[in-house]
């Protein structure tokens, strides 16, 4: 179970790709590894529906929350150019975002999730709102903080793309979905997409989603995890009303095609793990002559900017300029300690390790019973890759 070819120092890796289908569960998925540029896992198997349609080398799906790095990418390669600066006011570019006492958040502040506007419970998100773009971006630039900005972070899970975007349209009059393919993917020929096009629907596998009981049964008994899943059943918390409180619809929309042909850059973003794995090694070094942000701009993206408790998930976490790092339950514990990252509720994951030169992306159709991915199936790919490194 497992198409595709991996070099022989990394057979581990495919033996742990071939135990998640065996015995973790898995319907269909794509796994991908590159080392100092170079491919050296590219593996495919399983099912694209239940139905019985093959997994292939083009399939893709969503991606959920590893969207937010392809959005934060597209953002530090307008920085790394000199367009922005980190330490630039939102405002400067977006004047209506300083209202509510947000006038001095900063590029930082909001990539980093401290800016404090992880809700929208006021004006929750419709598919309508999806398909205008300006009134999410709008009901942003109105949200009052939940705390001062700067003095804590929470995850902005369903903010920080449109909030991105809405920078990115200020700065070069493209959205962040048509910047990302004119800028990222279409230079390193990436099957990966903010707004995928109708046209490429037939490659799109079906989604399968967790029982929401199991979900919530299987994350209680992660003790780091409790305080997440005790607070998603509480409307009147600041996690309920971040997360389900700021969407008008659920996920009985994963499966409706015309949520990913539309731009929702923090959450529905679609790929394949090759695309996600390339698209990191590039951030960490040149793959096929491009590399997408000089050192000083990956340093700074990869730093700490704020660990501990988070204001939204309850539970800890650690994160650099849009992304996740190790430090927490949703990081791989098995990833060295210069990793960067980020998980989705899809199953997906993606993260580059520089000083491994390593960069890997896991795409399943599965989703996880965990809020952002990082589930037996990762932990046990990703221990298998660190193994494998080691014994080189």
């Amino acid at each position: 179970m497992g198409e595709g070819t991996v070099e022989p120092a990394f057979a581990a890796v495919r033996e742990a790709f071939e135990t998640n289908f065996a015995e973790h569960g898995e319907l269909g998925a794509s796994l991908a590894v590159y080392q100092d540029g170079h491919q050296v896992v590219d593996l495919w198997g399983g099912l694209a529906d239940p139905g019985g349609r093959p997994w292939e080398r083009d399939t893709l799906a969503m991606i959920a929350s590893v969207t937010k790095s392809l959005a934060a990418t597209a953002m530090l390669v307008l920085v790394d150019r000199g367009r922005i600066g980190l330490d630039d006011r939102v405002a400067q570019y977006w004047p209506e975002f300083a209202a509510e006492g947000k006038r001095d958040i900063t590029l930082r502040m909001l990539m980093s999730h401290q800016a404090g506007v992880p809700s929208l419970a006021h004006s929750p998100m419709t598919y309508q709102g999806l398909v205008e773009g300006t009134p999410i971006m709008d009901a942003i630039a109105s949200a009052r903080p939940e705390w001062a900005p700067g003095t804590a972070h929470g995850y902005h899970g369903l903010t920080i793309g449109h909030a991105i975007s809405a920078l990115i349209q200020r700065l070069t009059g493209q959205t962040v979905g048509r910047f990302f393919a004119d800028e990222i993917a279409g230079p390193l020929g990436l099957d990966a997409f903010i707004g995928l096009p109708p046209s490429e629907l037939p490659r799109l596998a079906t989604m399968v989603l967790p029982d929401s009981a199991d979900v919530v049964r299987l994350g209680m008994n992660v003790p780091e995890l409790r305080g997440l899943y005790e607070r998603l059943n509480d409307p009147e918390s600041l996690t309920f009303r971040a997360l389900y409180g700021s969407m008008a619809m659920g996920w009985e929309t994963a499966n409706d095609p015309k949520y990913v042909t539309v731009e929702a850059p923090s959450t529905d973003g679609v790929a394949n793990a090759e695309a996600l794995a390339k698209m990191y090694a590039a951030l960490i070094g040149p793959v096929d002559g491009t590399r997408l942000i000089g050192p000083e701009t990956l340093d700074e993206a990869r730093r700490v900017h704020a660990s501990g408790m988070d204001m939204v998930l309850a539970t800890r976490t650690t994160v650099g300029l849009g992304f996740m790092l190790p430090g927490g339950p949703l990081f791989p514990d098995a990833t060295g300690p210069a990793a960067f990252g980020h998980g989705g509720a899809s199953g997906a994951f993606a993260f580059a390790d520089p000083e491994a030169g390593i960069a890997f992306g896991y795409v399943p159709n599965r989703g996880s019973e965990l809020l952002e991915g990082n589930d037996l199936r990762v932990s046990t790919l990703v221990a298998a890759l660190y193994e494998a490194i080691s014994r080189r």
